[in-house]
């Protein structure tokens, strides 16, 4: 199943794991503050947002407008935030006409932007130490759109060849630099588990524990933890989609290491059952787990599937969190 994740992974690193156990540092919601979530009537302990990769056909295929997706979130929806993706606006960055354009639409309409995933901008743990630091500083433009946008976070990727160790370091340094830039903006650094490495959660939660900066968490995606794939038959992006998942970490048992750093939550679906349920994760399970961890932030919707149109995808999604939600009210 292609993925906006596959895209970005490193497809020559190895699979390695600590050994360490994750300290548990104080959870902070969305905005970086302890806060309760906004339950608006809704009975639900979380916020729903919807990231902008669910639409992603739409958008590659000229059918959907990145400036809309906003309007097209709230009046399809219901969803009043959203989560942007880099990509489809990738050369906009410094543009402030179009910034402002996509601002003044969510002002007009009462939609909060709320982070803006950035791919494709360097591997922060690249062994070469001049590319690391461009990468880090390619993100420099993001974290200030983020601001001007009203965002509370960018997120990043934690990829790089090498040892577990050696790329822990190089991403751990790579961070600090990144989110102390960020910090000035009021924006927040966040990692998702986006495969190999940071898709095995001790390693992910080592690395948390290790930058140590509060505006530096992570952003749990509940459907990505594939930690090792078959080689694939050519170095292209289109060999690798192709390479089968040889080794998955749990990914119960990664939401939960995870959770303590979590600034968001990525709810990753792919197909539904009779009953409305995630034909392949126990979200009943998964939102427990965020209850129990006190987390109140945003999770955002990022359907995948194929089987259904990404409207019907993201709706169904939109349901199950509610029901369910609602149910541990």
């Amino acid at each position: 199943m292609i993925s906006r994740k596959r895209f970005i992974r490193n497809i020559g690193a190895g699979i390695a794991a600590t050994v360490a156990s994750p300290a548990i540092l104080p959870l902070f919601s969305c905005d970086g503050q302890e806060s309760k979530a906004e339950e608006g009537g809704n009975g639900l302990f979380f916020k729903i947002s919807l990231a902008e990769w669910s639409l992603n056909r739409l958008i590659f295929g000229g059918q959907l407008d990145h400036l809309d997706f906003p309007s097209y979130a709230k009046e399809k929806f219901g969803i009043s935030a959203v989560e942007y993706v880099n990509q489809f606006f990738k050369d906009k960055a410094e543009d402030q006409a179009y910034l402002k354009e996509m601002k003044r639409r969510c002002d007009d309409q009462g939609i909060t932007s709320v982070l803006i995933m950035c791919d494709l901008e360097g591997d922060l743990g690249d062994a070469d130490a001049i590319s690391r630091k461009q990468a880090v500083e390619n993100h420099y433009k993001w974290v200030e759109a983020a601001q001007f946008l009203g965002c509370h976070a960018i997120r990043v990727n934690a990829a790089g060849r090498g040892t577990a160790a050696e790329v822990a370091q190089r991403v751990t340094e790579s961070l600090r630099q990144l989110a102390s830039f960020a910090q000035d903006y009021g924006i927040s650094v966040i990692v998702e588990n986006h495969g190999v490495y940071s898709s095995d959660g001790i390693w992910l939660s080592k690395v948390m524990q290790d930058v140590a900066l509060p505006n530096c968490g992570t952003l749990p995606d509940i459907g990505n933890f594939c930690i090792r794939r078959s080689e694939p038959s050519e170095q292209t992006i289109e060999a690798y989609l192709a390479a089968e998942c040889l080794e998955e970490y749990d990914r119960y048992k990664g939401t939960e290491e995870l959770l303590p750093f979590a600034k968001g939550v990525s709810a990753k679906t792919y197909d539904f059952d009779k009953q409305g349920n995630e034909s392949s994760i126990d979200y009943k399970r998964i939102l427990k787990l965020m209850r129990d961890a006190r987390f109140s932030g945003y999770v955002g919707i990022e359907y995948e599937g194929h089987n259904l149109p990404a409207d019907e995808g993201i709706a169904k999604t939109k349901a199950m969190l509610e029901r369910l939600g609602q149910e541990m009210a």
